[in-house]
């Protein structure tokens, strides 16, 4: 099965709000996909949807093969979902809530949980109520490769996490995932960590899909240009060359998909005298909020 999921001609309201319309994607076997998106765009509602939480108003999920409105036992054990606040047993230690939780899974694998407890240096005795934020996210994470599921399904997993432990977090779960083969549908709000992290992006905009991409494709095919423009009064229409912009006096940072050559050529077109041309390096972050804008 060449895709874990496909996600069909999605359509979702919220009353007479659309949270988004036709959206289509599909998520490939071994690969990470990472949802971005401001507040309110839908990321949770679509993993809502992918976990048969939510009925989307039309279109459908197909999650191994199955709707996602009506999963089988075996493909619900296949998916492991990991939210912030994971509910935990606090009052267990670290050897005693992988027991319990390895009772439900006939395919349990506690090496893999074992694994990521050396790497945070708790014994097994110590309890959960003892341990940070930042630990019960960790021991959350390895209870759910414990399972071993096909598809790991993280919704903003490292809101909270210091740095140290969402670099440790989200290292192990790329080198975990690709190892194994699973496959990773994941949103967040940090986007520097989606950098390390995923293979393809989706960014979503209010209704609508704005980019579905190979992660570095997106990177190296979007850009940013800052320069000067003699007429602080100048203005850009979005669409076609000019993705977006954002104006500060004379100064302007220009995002494109278009080369430094037509860019320069656009200006011209337009009767725009400008000066300090140059194209700017950007993280995946300042790419995100160059086109999404920042608020």
């Amino acid at each position: 099965m060449e895709n874990i999921v496909e996600c069909r001609n999605l359509t979702h309201y919220y009353g007479d709000k659309m949270v988004y319309e036709d959206l289509n994607f599909n998520i490939k076997k071994g690969s990470i996909l990472g949802l971005l998106g401001k507040n309110g765009t839908g990321k949770t509602t679509t993993i809502n949807i992918l976990n048969g939480y939510l009925t989307p108003r039309s279109g459908e999920c197909i999650i191994l093969g199955e709707n996602s409105k009506n999963l089988s036992p075996y493909v619900k054990s296949q998916i492991g979902y990991l939210i912030e606040n994971h509910v935990q047993y606090a009052f267990m230690n670290i050897y005693q809530i992988e027991k319990f939780y390895s009772g439900f899974y006939p395919n349990w694998k506690r090496d893999a949980y074992y694994d990521l407890m050396a790497k945070l240096k708790v014994t097994p005795k110590q309890k959960i109520s003892t341990m940070s934020c930042g630990q019960r996210s960790q021991v959350a994470l390895g209870l759910i490769l414990a399972q071993d599921p096909q598809l790991l399904v993280l919704d903003d997993f490292t809101m909270g996490l210091d740095p140290g432990y969402r670099r440790l977090f989200i290292d192990y779960l790329r080198n975990y995932a690709k190892a194994e083969g699973k496959t990773v549908f994941t949103t967040s709000h940090i986007i520097q960590d989606m950098e390390r992290l995923i293979d393809e992006c989706i960014v979503f905009d209010y209704n609508k899909v704005l980019v579905y991409m190979p992660v570095q494709e997106f990177m190296t095919t979007f850009k940013q240009f800052d320069f000067e423009v003699t007429n602080p009064n100048v203005e850009f229409d979005k669409g076609g060359l000019v993705e977006n912009y954002e104006k500060m006096d004379n100064s302007i940072e220009l995002f494109s998909y278009s080369t430094e050559k037509e860019v320069k050529s656009y200006l011209a077109s337009q009767g725009i005298e400008y000066s300090n041309f140059k194209q700017v390096p950007m993280t995946l972050e300042d790419a995100f909020i160059g086109l999404t804008g920042k608020y």
